[in-house]
């Protein structure tokens, strides 16, 4: 039996930041069910290389605000998004991909460690040098780290996972799957609270584990 949790997310997209300890949690109960997580990054904003217009930095803080809000997950506002700040994600989900070819379970810290270096601490995680010591941080070798993510092959492997997701229609994040023998289940598309995510994971895994 072949099942497994699929996290499709950004990690520098704010709504999967704010729904980051409810994953943490998730994630948690279906390891103790003896199902792995499969990380699949988006790409929430990519290739423009244009700096943020002042209007659009106005727009996405509110949307910050927003999530903080809504799920209680804390953001550094002061100093966030500089003057020429480029919000391209594709560098820190090329990161994710690279630790996921690397350690899967490394990926999942690595994760962590560039949404709370970008929302918390307000670092640019656009940046390879920041992303290789983000990446050392969570467990990986410096050197290892960034020749894959350097690699034409982590580039396309990269560009694949966009493909997918958009080739499933995905068009929002955080979006969490559940898979059984190449079916895929949708948990959730967007943000909701742990207590309305737990019991439908619960009930996918009896059915699933008792196949």
């Amino acid at each position: 039996m072949n099942t497994r949790l699929l996290y499709v997310m950004d990690p520098m997209c704010s709504w999967c930041w704010g729904f980051a300890p409810v994953a943490e949690a998730l994630v948690e109960q279906a390891s103790a069910a003896g199902v792995p997580l499969h990380l699949v990054v988006g790409g929430l904003r990519t290739g423009s290389g244009a700096a943020l217009e002042p209007t659009t930095r106005r727009y996405i803080l509110e949307h910050w605000h927003a999530v903080q809000d809504t799920t209680g997950q804390t953001f550094k506002f002061e100093d966030a998004l500089p003057d020429g700040f480029i919000y391209d994600t594709e560098p820190a989900c090329r990161a994710i991909v690279s630790a996921r070819s690397l350690a899967p379970d490394i990926a999942w810290k690595l994760v962590k460690e560039i949404q709370q270096a970008f929302y918390l601490q307000g670092r640019d995680t656009t940046s390879a040098s920041v992303l290789a010591e983000l990446a050392e941080n969570a467990g990986l070798p410096r050197i290892e780290f960034a020749e894959a993510f350097d690699s034409a092959e982590q580039h396309a492997a990269t560009a694949s996972d966009f493909s997918w997701v958009q080739d499933l229609g995905i068009a929002g994040f955080p979006t969490l799957l559940a898979e059984r023998d190449g079916q895929l289940a949708l948990l959730t598309n967007g943000y909701q609270p742990l207590e309305t995510l737990a019991p439908l994971l619960s009930r996918w895994l009896e059915r699933a584990t008792r196949a």
